[in-house]
């Protein structure tokens, strides 16, 4: 594509069970589709990616899958004149490897404080079961985030 005419454009799918990016990250049902377009600064990237990752809840401590999904667009710049703020060129081999960006992308679509679902009861802070699987019988005195002091001033 880089000695091919303005506007040109090439698709490329993706459809894999798994798709590692970088050693600690491994998304499953990774599909996505990724359009280049040959402008004069360079290679547009225009893509959109699904996939769902294994978290660990924050409050049942359960593994569980995560859907993820996003959009990007960047610019593979010719030279350092074109380049946009993410600083992206088009390597003098002119194969570019998306690695890096799936894996930026990726990471910004984890939740910050995972939950695997909406009414997850957590676990119970006497005995530790999770309340999701089991009713160990203990009940919170009160509601009030302020019981503990309650405790302590009582």
């Amino acid at each position: 594509m880089l000695n091919a005419a303005i506007g040109t454009s090439r698709d490329f799918t993706f459809d894999y069970e798994t798709m590692p990016l970088g050693e600690d990250l491994r998304l499953r049902n990774f599909v996505g589709s990724v359009r280049f377009n040959r402008t004069p600064q360079g290679l547009l990237l225009q893509a959109g990616f699904a996939a769902s990752a294994d978290l660990e809840c924050v409050r049942c401590l359960t593994e569980f899958a995560q859907a993820l999904q996003w959009e990007l667009t960047e610019l593979y710049a010719f030279d350092r004149r074109s380049m946009t703020e993410s600083e992206l060129l088009v390597p003098e081999d002119g194969y570019i490897d998306l690695e890096p960006l799936l894996r930026e992308y990726a990471l910004l679509e984890f939740p910050i404080s995972p939950i695997c679902k909406t009414d997850c009861k957590g676990l119970c802070p006497v005995c530790g079961e999770n309340r999701n699987q089991t009713d160990c019988g203990h009940r919170p005195e009160s509601d009030s985030p302020f019981a503990v002091l309650k405790e302590i001033l009582g």
